[in-house]
């Protein structure tokens, strides 16, 4: 069990060591970035191309979890 003196003195220590931060980050300067225009990463949406039906049923008959138009897959399970 802490004395209540030592759990004062931990408080005091601690209350310096943030100051101490604190007062080094007043003397970091970072440069803004500049705000682009337009979001990029977005792709059009278009005609997709017509698949093959067999194609299509194969995998969804291979794929241990389905749920009507989608297969379930698990993602990074290595």
């Amino acid at each position: 069990m802490i004395s209540d003196r030592k759990r004062e003195e931990i408080r005091k220590e601690a209350k310096e060591i943030l100051a101490g931060f604190a007062k080094s980050l007043e003397k970091v300067n970072i440069k803004g970035k500049a705000l682009k225009k337009g979001v990029e990463g977005f792709r059009e949406e278009q005609e997709g191309l017509i698949c093959d039906a067999d194609f299509r049923k194969r995998m969804f008959e291979n794929a241990p979890e389905k749920n009507e138009d989608c297969i379930i897959a698990e993602k990074k399970s290595w």
